[in-house]
């Protein structure tokens, strides 16, 4: 075989290899899906609480970093948090403005308060993202015993599971009322399960066929050509 023959032939060899790691991925995350969701929702669930944590012990930057990060994500509004390390896990507004919270009409300033030694800090999730992303970590777990034989929750069902957190939020955001903790707990939780049972079931439907494909894919990645006589 000449030079030119092998760098003519080098293309297709590195296409296949890398054909058959994209095809190796493929197959890995439509196998392991489930445990795929459920580690990145335990992160993002538990990170949030890393921060009162790192700010207990002095990592100040890195609870600065965690802060920000979700901030992005969440109004993380002190009134509506959880605490960590204070007299008590849900101050109330006379604690958190004795623990050093600035009076102020600004909902800016007010979120931009995570705490103090004589309050505790705050977790870097509100109570009702908590119960949310908790009920999808939850609901996601449970989901891993059911897998083969569950059907998408009834749409109508969804909404109906969805309307308390529409109405606490709702008319707390409107100013009507105020919520507490443990309504923003059960309605987000009760959402976030509800969220998995209609939506799991297109993913699981879907990463199986997707399944099915790569695998008819790489059995003909490794089925030999044929040869065929030139005369």
């Amino acid at each position: 075989m000449t030079t030119d023959q092998t760098t003519k032939q080098s293309p297709r060899i590195d296409e296949s290899k890398l054909s058959r790691y994209a095809n190796a991925l493929i197959i890995g995350v439509a196998r392991h899906w489930l445990a795929l969701f459920n580690t990145v929702w335990a992160v993002y669930l538990f990170t949030p609480f890393l921060a009162p944590i790192f700010m207990q012990i002095g990592w100040t930057k890195a609870a600065g970093v965690i802060y920000a990060v979700y901030s992005v994500f969440c109004h993380q509004l002190p009134d509506h948090s959880y605490f960590l390390f204070g007299p008590t896990f849900i101050p109330q507004m006379p604690e958190l403005i004795a623990g050093g919270m600035p009076i102020t009409d600004s909902l800016w300033l007010e979120r931009s308060f995570i705490g103090s030694p004589e309050i505790g800090w705050k977790v870097a999730l509100c109570q009702r993202d908590v119960a949310i992303y908790s009920g999808v970590l939850i609901a996601g777990l449970s989901y891993a015993l059911v897998r083969r034989n569950a059907r998408p929750l009834p749409f109508k069902l969804f909404v109906l599971l969805a309307l308390p957190i529409a109405i606490d939020g709702g008319t707390q955001l409107i100013g009507l009322r105020e919520s507490n903790w443990l309504l923003r707990t059960l309605t987000g939780a009760l959402f976030g399960a509800a969220a998995v049972y209609l939506a799991y079931p297109y993913v699981q439907e879907a990463m199986q066929e997707v399944l099915e494909t790569e695998l008819l894919r790489r059995a003909d990645l490794h089925t030999p050509i044929a040869k065929t006589d030139a005369g």
